[in-house]
């Protein structure tokens, strides 16, 4: 069983950008949800398309499996999606022994930044870039699945810029 760990924090700044790579650009949309589990469809700017199913309704750690699809197929399954289809350009940053995940928000999210880093394990202890801000781990309005149903009002663009 594939399990999915990782913690969520803001970002400060744009120091990051200093050791980022090209990034690539994500549209993520969602075609079931519900409180423990959803099935998400993205495609990405370099052509490639991945089916998820994630399971679990912990902040930390989950199920997820995921498959690569026909980009075709998946197009077609986003004019299905539940809510708004999420923009994001996602870049890789290494720091330390791990890869960080910065999501630069786009279309209604716009002025969002957050990291994401993966963890081995729940006792992983990644040692935090100086860019990285409050940590939002289950805060469920910066989960990609509340804001693609629209249900992460408490957003402003003033939250996405603090540390």
């Amino acid at each position: 069983m594939a399990k999915e760990i990782e913690r969520k924090f803001l970002v400060s700044g744009s120091r990051w950008r200093q050791t980022a790579d090209a990034g690539v650009r994500i549209r993520q949309s969602y075609i079931i949800t519900t409180d423990d589990r959803s099935v998400r469809v993205r495609t990405y700017g370099d052509g490639r398309a991945q089916l998820t199913i994630k399971i679990g309704q912990s902040a930390l750690v989950r199920d997820e499996y995921e498959f690569d699809i026909d980009p075709d197929e998946a197009r077609d399954m986003m004019r299905q999606a539940i809510g708004t289809i999420i923009e994001k350009t996602r870049y890789k940053v290494r720091h330390g022994s791990h890869v960080w995940e910065i999501d630069v928000y786009g279309g209604i999210h716009t002025g969002l930044v957050i990291a994401e880093v993966e963890l081995a394990s729940i006792h992983d202890d990644p040692d935090l870039p100086p860019w990285v801000g409050r940590e939002v781990t289950g805060e469920s309005r910066y989960s990609n699945q509340v804001m693609a149903l629209g249900q992460s009002a408490g957003l402003t663009h003033a939250v996405h810029l603090q540390a």
